[in-house]
Order: structure tokens, then C-alpha cells, then sequence
């Protein structure tokens, strides 16, 4: 029986390992961490969205430019699949009203407890503390564990090791540097799905009164640093230092790389999404008497709190009192954004193995036998189920790879 490495154990690893177990393969699984899926189960605190219900075709622009690279494993492995997958598991999903797929209870949990139980059952061995160091002189996995240096030989190799985001749960990209110096080709790592810096910060009585709430329904629109006009609809979150929340996320890659280019980029907030600029002009123009501005715009146009804050905080006093460029404001109430937060506090990584390094069975072109899956590749998606639905894709096409790669390997041998 051959033996197949898997090095990480989040959703690309453990889908991996069921691939090779079911092909006849003994696997191994190596985490650094105490406990494997541990990224999985943070992701799922606030509700486990395992994938989207959207149309397919719809689904797969979701992954920008690398659509060609994952749409042959998405094919083979799409957003349906996953749910019969969960469904086999005793994990009922739903489909909730954004078209976003929940496991029936919301938790991420019991679909880890199922799946790790059948795995073991199905004779996958897990070891946890095991830091990967890379390769010996002799070609041995080198790993770090609490009694020591341990060296592992193996068959094969999986490795699903995470992006860069949330260190502390394992995903420390420490792998960029052991790759590139194996002369595997692979793109830095950025933030992706992440929060960004307001220019100038938020004054004071914003932060002590609004930070952390989330400013509904509004919409976004900037151009890019190649003139594209990018436009979405959703809600922010006001942070300590700026916006993040899914609307921001939505088109964080698009910021980050403008940012990059420019420095700086302009949003242009629509408080008023659903009202077309004539009603709010006649609505902030009605005579108001003697009530106050804040009283004036939420009766009126149903500006009020945090929106009515974000005016304040933008507009100069001779603007908040003239109507009509009030009205314009609240339209497209401009917000410069000059930093993108920190890589590790984004919820993904973009970056990575480039596609380019692999064949079409994930496995690198400089070390045969070696094939990656997961975050670690060179992709981005948005939140939704995107990530977790091409991490699921991947880990399941280098599963193939490497039970084809075993294959061609003992028919040479014979």
C-alpha cells in the first residue's frame, strides 16, 4: 500500500486524504496546530456558509481571472456535489435567502466531527503538532513536533498548507519561502476579503459612537486603476480604523490593487441606493421649519444614526446646510481609502503557487510527486462559499493527481 502525505489538515487536506483513502492509499496527515480545521471551525462562529446556490455560470466568474485554472475542478467537484457530499455525511443544508448554502444547524462542527470520523474509519492516521520544515538532503519531510525533528518518507506528497491570513491558526505562508527555494514559481501573498484604512482616520466622537456598527444598505462605486467603474449594493462595517464587512469584501481586490497602483482611491458611498437623485433632492430641499438637521433627514429621507454620522464626518458645515450639494452627498458621499489592513487579520490570501508551476493534476512541474491544493494556490474568491467550495475542488483534483501519479509510478516499476 502506498503512503501519501498530506501536509495540513483544513478542508483541501482533508478532502485530499478521502480521495487517497478511498484509492487504496495509507495517508498520513500532518497540522501544525493541536487539532486539524481549526481555520474551518473560526470560519463557521457566525453561521458555516459551505458554498452558493447562484447559477453555475454566474458562480464561476466569482474567481476573476483564475477562471480558467479552476474551472476543470469546480466542473468536476461543483457547489451541487458539495451538498450531496455534506448530505452523505448527515449534514442537511439549506439554501438561505442571499442564495448563500448552510449546513440545517449553521455550524461547522458537526460537518468536521462526521467527516473526520469517516475518514479515520476509512484508515486515514492524523498527527497533530507537526510544523513542516521542508526536505532533508536525503529527500525526507522534515517536521517539527514537541519531541523534536521527526523525518517522514512517503510515496507522495499533498501539500494543503493554508494561505497567510490568521497565522495563529496555521496558515502562517512560512511554505512561500521552502518552495521558492525548490525553484517552484509562486506570487507573493496578499490581502484578500479584507478591511481598509479611511484616509486621515475617523475623528473621535465617530469612533466612540459608531465603530464596529454596520451601516445597511448603501451601495459602493470607484474606478480602478485602469479606469473600470467597479459598483455594488450591500452593508459596511464601521471599523476602529476604516470599513470592512461583505460589501467591502466583495470588491476588496479590486481596492487593493488600486491602492497599490494609486496609493489612494475615492469611494463613492450611495446612502440612498434604492431613491433616485431627484426624490432625495426634493426630500432635503422640503422646507424643514424649526426642526434640526438630523430630524429634518430622517423623517424625510430616513437618514438617521450612523449615515446621518458619515455625513457629518465628511461634509463641512456649509455643505450639511445647503441643500442641494447635501442631496449630491448623500448620493455619493466620498470616502478615501489609503491602506489595506494587514494580511493577517484578512479572512483570506491571495498569492501563491502560480498555476503555472503545476500540471493539470496540481503536481509541480520542479518536484514530481509533490502536488498542492487549497488557499495556497495563486486565486482569490469573495465570501459566499467560494473559498471553501475551490479549496473542497482542489483538494479533491490533487487527491486524483496523486492516486495517478501512485499509478504511473508502479506501472514503471513492474
Amino acid at each position: 500500500m502506498p503512503t501519501v502525505a498530506v501536509i495540513g489538515g483544513g478542508p483541501a487536506g482533508l478532502m485530499t486524504a478521502e480521495v487517497l483513502s478511498r484509492g487504496g492509499a495509507q495517508v498520513e496527515v500532518f497540522d501544525a496546530m493541536p487539532s486539524v480545521g481549526r481555520k474551518f471551525l473560526l470560519a463557521g462562529v457566525g453561521g458555516m456558509n459551505i458554498t452558493h446556490a447562484e447559477p453555475y455560470a454566474a458562480f464561476l466568474t466569482r474567481y476573476g481571472a483564475r477562471i480558467a485554472e479552476l474551472q476543470p475542478l469546480l466542473d468536476a467537484f461543483p457547489p451541487a456535489h458539495l451538498r450531496t457530499w455534506c448530505h452523505a455525511l448527515g449534514i442537511e443544508t439549506f439554501v438561505g435567502s442571499s442564495n448563500r448554502v448552510f449546513p440545517q444547524d449553521m455550524k461547522a462542527a458537526p460537518l468536521l466531527r462526521a467527516w473526520l470520523h469517516r475518514l479515520r474509519q476509512a484508515g486515514v492516521r492524523f498527527h497533530v503538532r507537526h510544523r513542516w520544515q521542508g526536505w532533508t538532503d536525503a529527500g525526507e519531510l522534515l517536521f517539527l513536533t514537541p519531541d523534536g525533528e521527526q523525518r517522514i518518507r512517503a510515496d507522495a506528497v499533498v501539500l494543503a498548507l493554508g494561505g497567510g491570513s490568521w497565522a495563529r491558526l496555521g496558515s502562517d505562508g512560512a511554505w512561500l519561502t521552502l518552495l521558492a527555494g525548490r525553484g517552484v514559481a509562486v506570487s507573493p501573498l496578499r490581502p484578500s476579503n479584507c478591511g481598509f484604512d479611511v484616509a486621515g482616520g475617523w475623528s473621535e466622537p465617530l469612533l466612540s459612537r459608531f465603530a464596529g456598527q454596520p451601516v445597511k444598505t448603501l451601495a459602493v462605486r470607484f474606478a480602478d486603476q485602469t479606469g473600470t467603474i467597479h459598483a455594488r449594493k450591500g452593508e459596511l462595517l464601521l471599523s476602529r480604523t476604516g470599513v470592512e464587512g461583505s460589501l467591502i469584501y466583495a470588491v476588496s481586490a479590486a481596492l487593493r490593487d488600486t491602492l497599490a497602483a494609486q496609493g489612494a482611491v475615492t469611494l463613492e458611498l450611495d446612502l440612498l441606493p434604492d431613491k433616485p437623485l431627484a426624490r432625495v433632492i426634493a426630500e432635503v430641499a422640503h422646507p424643514r421649519g424649526a426642526r434640526s438637521l438630523s430630524s429634518h433627514l430622517q423623517s424625510r429621507a430616513g437618514i438617521k444614526g450612523v449615515k446621518m454620522a458619515l455625513l457629518r464626518e465628511i461634509l463641512t458645515p456649509a455643505q450639511l446646510n445647503e441643500p442641494l450639494q447635501l442631496a449630491h452627498a448623500i448620493k455619493s458621499l466620498p470616502l478615501t481609502l489609503d491602506a489595506t489592513r494587514p494580511l493577517d487579520e484578512a479572512i483570506s490570501s491571495a498569492g501563491g503557487v502560480r498555476f503555472d508551476a503545476l500540471d493539470a493534476k496540481l503536481m509541480l512541474h520542479t518536484l514530481p510527486g509533490v502536488f498542492c491544493a487549497g488557499e495556497m494556490l495563486d486565486w482569490e474568491a469573495p465570501t459566499g462559499g467560494y473559498l471553501l467550495t475551490a479549496c473542497f475542488a482542489s483538494g479533491r483534483a490533487a487527491g486524483e493527481g496523486a492516486l495517478n501519479y501512485l499509478k504511473t509510478l508502479h506501472a514503471a516499476t513492474d
